[in-house]
């Protein structure tokens, strides 16, 4: 699938048709072969094409497929592929968007499933609800959510599944962090997105995600953003866009933090940056047309 290559290139557009092609062919095979269900690889190009769709700001499309999701019945084969993606598509729509309150009452998608097979998907639910609770200020509901993470990751430790107990641990960490910011203790949540980010860089990605739910070193950033540190959060989203390049959210996060250190000409490539990848459908964000309200005032300066 081509748009494995895309995604890590951030080339959203060609993601896309490749995307689309390889959902297609999924569906065509799925048929020939007799499946009577939605084949494991027609949800794999549908994980990477919303991805690819909120990096453009194209909500209603990468909606689109998610709601698509929600009508499925069965897959075939169940396995972690079709799990990850039932997982990450939901947990990608609110979280890319910052909708913190839906985040906080996410659900998985309504089909009969063994979800109990496979904790490190199941993490990415309560991780997507522990971030959510944390903005919304429901700490007994982000601790409870936590616990779940780390029930998962124990469970993981003891089948020998180092990789995602990894990952579990990860998201772990980042929702502690968060939760410790909406406890006002900024030192100890910046320890902690440190400790995670340092060891999401340390970790190989693996091929059955186009990128993870929220690379963590952006929501390390994101959360130095968040305490008025501008300049080293500049220096942290830059850092990730290099491993997680073009991504809207690390654009439009770099470009708030050359703006509070007056850097208005290294904004303005920030913004033209997103604007480039958003293309002419995208108009669904207010990142991106607030990037173009500053390009337009710039230019008349």
């Amino acid at each position: 699938m081509p748009s494995h290559i895309f995604t890590r290139l951030g080339l959203w557009d060609e993601s896309i048709e490749s995307s689309l092609n390889s959902i297609a062919s999924a569906v065509c095979y799925a048929d020939q072969a007799g499946f009577n269900a939605h084949w494991d690889e027609e949800l794999h190009g549908m994980d990477y094409i919303v991805y690819a769709y909120l990096q453009r700001g194209n909500n209603g499309q990468a909606a689109a497929q998610n709601d698509y999701l929600n009508t499925f019945e069965k897959v075939y084969p169940v396995n972690f592929k079709v799990a990850y993606a039932m997982a990450a598509i939901p947990a990608r729509m609110v979280l890319e968007n910052k909708d913190w309150k839906s985040a906080a009452n996410l659900t998985l998608p309504p089909i009969n499933f063994p979800w109990e097979q496979f904790p490190w998907q199941v993490g990415i639910l309560h991780f997507t609800r522990a971030l959510g609770a944390a903005h919304t200020g429901d700490l007994k509901a982000a601790y409870s959510e936590l616990a779940q993470l780390d029930t998962l990751q124990a469970k993981l430790t003891r089948a020998n599944n180092t990789y995602q107990a990894n990952q579990v641990m990860i998201q772990s960490l980042a929702a502690k962090g968060w939760i410790k910011w909406a406890e006002g203790n900024f030192q100890e949540a910046l320890s902690l997105m440190q400790d995670a980010a340092i060891r999401e860089d340390q970790t190989t990605k693996h091929p059955v995600t186009p990128c993870e739910v929220l690379p963590a070193r952006e929501l390390l950033a994101d959360l130095l953003l968040a305490i008025d540190r501008p300049e080293q959060a500049l220096m942290a989203y830059q850092m990730d866009l290099t491993t997680h390049p073009n991504r809207l959210n690390g654009l439009y996060g770099a470009a708030v933090c050359a703006l509070k250190l007056n850097d208005t000409e290294a904004a303005k490539s920030f913004y033209q940056k997103l604007l480039s990848l958003a293309g002419d459908e995208a108009n669904e964000r207010s990142e991106i047309a607030e990037a173009s309200d500053y390009l337009v005032t710039h230019e008349k300066r």
